[in-house]
């Protein structure tokens, strides 16, 4: 361990100093960053249900499959950020603040990416579809929403959330790496490098065995008057068009 990184730290309101025991910390940071959210995103990326032509069921809750999927995922990710903070929040009280390193970078990139993540889902819009509740089966003109008429404000949602998901895990893969450069814990550097080969090969088996569905057809289906499958039929039909 370096000689500037504390071994005890002030907890103000109780007016009392403690031992800090950072391998506590960095536990508590792996098992939520590499553990918690890849089993979050791996769970939605391959869990999702192959296209029917409707799409998920009418009326399946949101704790039975297939909506399950998605249920975990967001409670997964919504506690791994609440109990980073917390964790994030409680180092700094007792070291006084940031340490300047490259780990506190990292780390705040983390948080600050993960939050994001939690608030751009609050506004990812409104859901639609022949599964709404509040929708008719029969009539069409109820079924709409901003998922499945895949409006801009879905769209670039989508593309954020998507997007900014890996830019976070890189961010807390740098956090892992940099805060073991201070403090060696050779188990979590084990433990790291072993998720970090466990999760590569089970994406491709399940990547290959066909577990990857396209997130709209698996939630609304396949058929063809869904808004987003005629812009994309469309789409390809036009490319296919335009081959010599």
């Amino acid at each position: 361990m370096g000689s500037d990184i504390p071994i005890e730290g002030r907890i103000p309101f109780l007016d009392i100093t403690i031992p800090i025991h950072w391998e506590n910390h960095a536990l508590l940071m792996f098992v939520l960053w590499f553990v918690v959210v890849p089993a979050a995103v791996i769970f939605l990326r391959f869990g999702k249900i192959a296209p029917r032509t409707w799409g998920i069921p009418r009326g399946t809750p949101k704790w039975a499959w297939p909506e399950l999927c998605w249920t975990v995922h967001k409670r997964l990710l919504y506690a791994a950020i609440f109990l980073t903070l917390g964790a994030v929040g409680f180092a700094m009280m007792l070291t006084g603040g940031l340490s300047g390193t490259l780990h506190s970078f990292f780390g705040l990139a983390t948080l600050f990416l993960g939050t994001l993540q939690v608030v751009s889902a609050w506004y990812r819009g409104s859901h639609g579809g022949r599964k709404n509740p509040a929708a008719d089966p029969e009539d069409r003109q109820t079924w709409g929403g901003d998922h499945f008429d895949m409006t801009p404000r879905r769209w670039w949602f989508e593309a954020w959330h998507k997007t900014a998901g890996y830019f976070t895990l890189f961010c807390a893969g740098g956090a892992v790496a940099t805060g073991l450069s201070q403090f060696w814990l050779p188990g979590i550097a084990v433990a790291f490098a072993a998720v970090v080969a466990v999760s590569l090969l089970l994406s491709v088996i399940l990547q290959g065995l066909g577990r990857h569905h396209d997130t709209y057809m698996s939630v609304y289906g396949s058929h063809p008057d869904n808004p987003f499958n005629k812009r994309r039929y469309a789409k390809l039909f036009e490319d296919q068009s335009k081959k010599p």
